[in-house]
């Protein structure tokens, strides 16, 4: 696909299809808000320059010392490059080397029963050792993060389209991964896909039922050219959704903030619809936006009482923690917990929120995000003295001396950074999206789930 040059200049961050009549107030000029998120999207950018192993394109779940890779990061990461090429963070040349070396890297690893192997039946281990690429931790074969790994991979085999050898080895290398994996075997002789396998002891008890993040791992599934996925598996997908009604929003349930996101980030569902959604009138688009103001909603109701929830802080998805802790706070016992799924209205919620998951709310809902995303860095300074912009997530509830805002993840992760770098994008010049709207495999797997409509 050739872009267009002109979709890629710094624009107003007023977006195409935002209706003024329902904005906040924001003193911020445009000008202002360009320079905040720029600023912001280089920072986080950093990190997929740094924590990468450059030789094998694997890139660290998070930056800590002796820490694996996550093979959702290196997803996350060749959707970012591209990115990082247009905004002149990277130069092509070397997006196109860091790139080859991740699809030689899965292309030549092991794919295997055996223990130590990289992955198997097309699929990867959730975490890979940094240096090796074997499986590290006895984790799991991941269906879903390695749907993560093959959209990038996607991603970047649409974006490096020139006639040159390295582009055209890298978009047939990417191509060729992508149809090895063995989607039919994924489902194990049901009409859902599992979560995932191990060698051990064989597929998980669980499987990808209930709206989720699985939306763009169907969508893969089905437009797959090889092993796809069973025309039921959609249908049996959605019927396990739930429907629910909270602060005067209707909308798909799904309590982290994560679940409404992650499949935006290369998916355009603006005006598309599936059968589900024909039925209630609305898009994913929407129904993440209402999903995002019903977390503001939350943050201002403020049920449990946590300091420093208000319209501007606000923030709850699958995230880090201060860890598994009980503590008696202005009388009232408080449980803490370390990495965990939160979520609203119904929790889990021990004050810890996330500056990452606002961000990636940014084309949903900007009137809400532009003034919390300002708030994180120039009142909590959140962003201040960390290189890679802001860490996992904050608790101002529970206090940490010299810490005036309460404890503060020392980390970062790939898998938060990369909707950070890829949703300002889209917000901004709909660039992820504008790509995979021309990746053929997007819209067969689209168009097989029965989405039809807009763009398609």
């Amino acid at each position: 696909m050739k872009l267009k040059p002109s979709a890629f200049r710094f624009p107003s961050v007023k977006p195409k299809s935002y209706d003024t009549s329902k904005q906040a107030p924001d003193f911020a000029s445009a000008r202002d808000n360009d320079r905040m998120l720029v600023e912001l999207q280089r920072d986080t950018f950093g990190y997929f320059l740094h924590e990468a192993n450059t030789e094998n394109g694997l890139v660290l779940d998070k930056d800590k010392e002796g820490w694996p890779a996550s093979i959702a990061a290196v997803g996350l990461a060749l959707t970012a490059y591209p990115v990082g090429v247009e905004r002149g963070f990277l130069k092509r040349t070397d997006a196109v080397k860091r790139v080859l070396s991740t699809l030689h890297f899965f292309e030549h690893c092991e794919q295997s029963k055996e223990k130590s192997a990289s992955g198997y039946k097309g699929f990867y281990y959730h975490f890979l050792d940094m240096k090796t690429g074997r499986r590290a931790w006895q984790c799991e074969l991941s269906t879903v993060d390695s749907a993560l790994l093959f959209a990038g991979m996607l991603a970047a085999a649409v974006y490096f389209d020139r006639d040159t050898g390295d582009e055209r080895e890298l978009r047939d290398l990417a191509h060729k991964l992508y149809a090895r994996a063995d989607w039919r075997w994924a489902q194990n002789d049901a009409d859902t896909v599992t979560m995932g396998w191990k060698p051990e002891s064989g597929f998980l008890p669980y499987r990808w039922q209930g709206y989720d993040e699985a939306l763009i791992l169907y969508i893969l599934g089905l437009g797959a050219p090889d092993h796809s996925l069973s025309d039921a598996s959609y249908t049996a997908w959605t019927d396990s959704y739930k429907w629910k009604e909270i602060y005067g929003h209707e909308f798909l349930y799904a309590g982290p903030l994560f679940i409404h996101q992650l499949s935006h980030v290369w998916i355009d569902f603006r005006g598309i619809q599936d059968d589900y959604m024909r039925k209630r009138g609305i898009d994913y688009f929407e129904n993440s936006r209402r999903a995002s103001h019903i977390q503001q909603q939350y943050a201002i109701r403020n049920p449990l009482g946590f300091k420093s929830y208000d319209d501007l802080c606000w923030g709850l998805t699958a995230s880090d923690g201060p860890g598994v802790a009980t503590r008696k706070l202005d009388g009232i016992t408080r449980q803490f917990y370390d990495y965990i799924a939160r979520g609203v209205p119904f929790g889990p919620d021990d004050g810890t929120l996330a500056p990452w998951a606002v961000v990636a709310s940014l084309p949903f809902a900007p009137e809400i995000v532009l003034p919390s995303i300002r708030y994180f860095i120039n009142h909590l300074r959140l962003k201040e003295a960390h290189p890679y912009g802001f860490k996992a997530t904050f608790n101002p509830t529970f206090s940490v001396s010299g810490k005036e805002y309460g404890w503060v993840s020392p980390w970062h992760y790939g898998l938060n950074q990369g909707p950070i770098v890829t949703m300002i994008e889209n917000y901004r010049t709909e660039m992820i999206w504008e790509l995979m709207r021309s990746s053929t495999f997007i819209r067969a797997g689209l168009k097989r789930a029965g989405f039809t409509g807009g763009w398609l």
